[in-house]
C-alpha cells in the first residue's frame, strides 16, 4: 500500500458515520481505490463530505487546503445573487431619448440603448436569431410611430464600471465567448457564433454561417476542404482590438460541422450596431450612425422596454451551463445591489459578506471573480460544503437546487454519473480549468441520509477524462 492509501485509511477510520459494516467497507474501498488511482497520484486532492441535515463528517481529506475551484466558484456567486436579489428579480433593457417622435414619426435626438445588466438578454436569440431582443425593441419603437431617428444610436453600459475582463483570466481565453468582456449591455453574450462546415469536395471553401449576421464584425477566410480522412488543421484567430475573425487551414471532407463562439470587442458598441440594423430592418431610418456611451442624459424618456427572464432562470444558465459571462454579470449586479457600485470589487465584497453571514469560514479563501475563470481564486472544500448546507436551508433553497446540473440528466452532468445507481441522485456544480477539476453538491442515496460533498483536485496532469472518472468514482461510492 502506498503512502497515499495509508493516509486515506487513517483519515477514513473515524469520520465514517454509523452504517452496516459491509456498506462502510464498500465506501472505504471505493474511495481508497479512486484516490490512489494513477489519475490522482501526483495531484492535490481535497474532499469534504458530510450529512446534509446534521453536518456529521462522512469523509474528509485535506478539507482546509486552499484550492483553485474553477467553476465551483459560481456556487458562491449564484447563492449571493439569489440571497440579495430574490428568485423573481428581472432586469430591464430600454430605448431612451431626450425627445418624443413628432407627428411625422421623426425622432429629433439620439436614441440610447441602455443596459440594465440583464444576463438573460441573449436568450431571445434562440427565437430571433438575427436580432434577438433588439428586434423586440425595434418593433416597440415602430409601434410607437417612430420612422426616422435624426441622431445616433448609442449603446450605454455604464451600470457596470471598472475593468471588463476578470482578474488573472487566461490570455488565451479572451478570444472565446467564455472570456468575453463584461458589460451591463451585452448582446449575444458579447460574441459571434460561427458554424463551420466542410465543402463537398477537396479544395472547396469551407462553409461559414454567421450568427448574428451583423456588419459589426468581419470574417476573412482562406480555409478550404481537405480530403476525407486527412487531418484537419483549421485555425481561427481574432487579433485583440479588432473585430476581424480570420480562418485558415483545412477541414476534412465529411467532418462534423463545428460551432465556434468568438468574443468581440466593446459589447455596448456591438449592441448599438445590431440595434441600428434591427431598426432599419423594421423600416426605421437612422441618420446619425452608431456610438457608445456610459449613461443616457438626465431626464431621458423611456420609449421602449424589454424585461428579461427571472433570476431563477438565469441561475440555471449559470450553473447548469457553467456560463462565465452571465456569472460575471451577476457578480457585478450583487455589488450594485449591496454596495451601490456595479464593479467586480463591489461584487467581491458583497459575496464575501454573504458567505460570512451564512457561516462560511473564509480563512484560506481569495475571491477574484464570479465565474471561477481566474487562477487566483482560492476556496476550501470545507467552506464550499458549508455554503451548500446553508443554501439547502435558505428561504430560496428550491431555486438554488433547481439551478444545479443533475447527474445523467442535464447540464454539465448530462454525460456523467448516469448509471442506474447515480442517475438523477446527484445535484452538483462542476469545475474545470487546465490541471483543475472539481465537483460539489448534493448526493441522495436510495437509503440513508442525503449528503453534501465537495471534491477539489488541483495539479492534475492526467487526461481530464481520467480525473473526472476518479472524482465520479468517489461520488458514486457515497450512493
Amino acid at each position: 500500500m502506498n503512502g497515499l492509501a495509508v493516509a486515506l485509511v487513517a483519515t477514513l477510520a473515524s469520520p465514517l458515520p454509523p452504517a452496516p459494516t459491509a456498506v462502510a467497507a464498500r465506501i472505504e474501498r471505493a474511495v481508497r481505490h479512486a484516490l490512489a488511482s494513477e489519475a490522482l497520484r501526483q495531484a492535490v486532492v481535497s474532499v469534504d463530505v458530510r450529512t446534509l441535515e446534521g453536518g456529521r463528517p462522512v469523509l474528509v481529506r485535506n478539507p482546509d487546503l486552499s484550492m483553485t475551484p474553477a467553476s465551483v466558484m459560481k456556487l458562491a456567486t449564484t447563492a449571493a445573487a439569489l440571497d440579495a436579489l430574490g428568485p423573481e428579480a428581472r432586469f430591464s433593457t430600454t430605448l431612451q431619448s431626450t425627445a418624443r417622435p413628432d407627428s411625422q414619426g421623426h425622432l429629433m435626438a439620439d436614441l440610447y440603448l441602455v443596459g440594465g445588466g440583464d444576463p438573460s438578454l441573449s436568450r431571445e436569440l434562440l427565437n430571433r436569431p438575427e436580432y434577438g431582443v433588439l428586434e423586440i425593441l425595434a418593433d416597440a419603437l415602430h409601434e410607437a410611430g417612430v420612422r426616422r431617428v435624426e441622431g445616433k444610436v448609442r449603446g450605454c453600459g455604464g451600470l457596470f464600471v471598472g475593468e471588463r475582463r476578470g482578474s488573472d483570466w487566461p490570455w488565451e481565453d479572451l478570444v472565446w465567448s467564455y472570456g468575453a468582456e463584461v458589460s451591463a449591455l451585452t448582446f449575444a453574450d458579447g460574441s459571434a457564433n460561427l458554424k463551420l462546415s466542410a465543402g463537398a469536395a477537396p479544395g472547396d471553401p469551407i462553409g461559414i454561417e454567421r450568427h448574428p449576421p451583423s456588419d459589426y464584425y468581419r470574417v476573412d477566410s482562406t480555409a478550404v476542404t481537405c480530403a476525407e480522412g486527412a487531418p484537419s488543421n483549421l485555425v481561427l484567430e481574432r487579433p485583440f482590438g479588432r473585430n476581424v475573425i480570420s480562418l485558415h487551414g483545412c477541414l476534412a471532407a465529411g467532418s462534423p460541422a463545428l460551432d465556434r463562439f468568438v468574443a468581440l470587442e466593446d459589447p455596448p458598441l456591438y449592441a448599438a450596431t445590431v440595434q441600428g440594423e434591427a431598426l432599419r430592418a423594421k423600416g426605421i431610418e437612422v441618420t446619425g450612425g452608431i456610438a457608445s456611451c456610459e449613461e443616457p442624459p438626465a431626464g431621458a424618456l423611456v420609449l421602449a422596454r424589454y424585461q428579461g427572464a427571472p433570476l431563477k432562470e438565469i441561475l440555471k444558465d449559470v450553473n447548469k451551463m457553467s456560463h462565465n459571462l452571465r456569472a460575471e454579470m451577476l457578480f457585478r449586479l450583487v455589488g450594485q445591489k449591496i454596495h451601490g457600485v456595479g464593479s467586480a470589487e463591489a461584487g467581491r465584497d458583497a459575496v464575501s459578506d454573504f458567505l460570512k453571514a451564512h457561516g462560511v469560514d473564509l480563512q484560506g479563501w481569495d475571491i477574484e471573480d464570479g465565474s471561477g475563470d481566474s487562477r487566483s481564486d482560492l476556496v476550501t472544500a470545507r467552506g464550499i460544503t458549508d455554503l451548500l448546507r446553508a443554501m439547502y436551508r435558505h428561504r430560496d433553497a428550491d431555486a438554488f437546487r433547481d439551478s444545479l446540473p443533475v447527474s445523467g440528466v442535464d447540464g454539465t452532468l448530462k454525460d456523467r454519473l448516469g448509471d442506474g445507481r447515480a442517475k438523477g441522485r446527484v445535484e452538483a456544480k462542476t469545475g474545470t480549468l487546465r490541471h483543475v477539476h472539481a465537483l460539489a453538491g448534493y448526493a441522495h442515496p436510495q437509503r440513508g441520509e442525503s449528503l453534501v460533498f465537495t471534491v477539489l483536485v488541483n495539479h492534475a496532469t492526467a487526461p481530464a477524462g481520467e480525473v473526472r472518472r476518479a472524482i465520479d468514482e468517489i461520488v458514486s461510492a457515497l450512493l
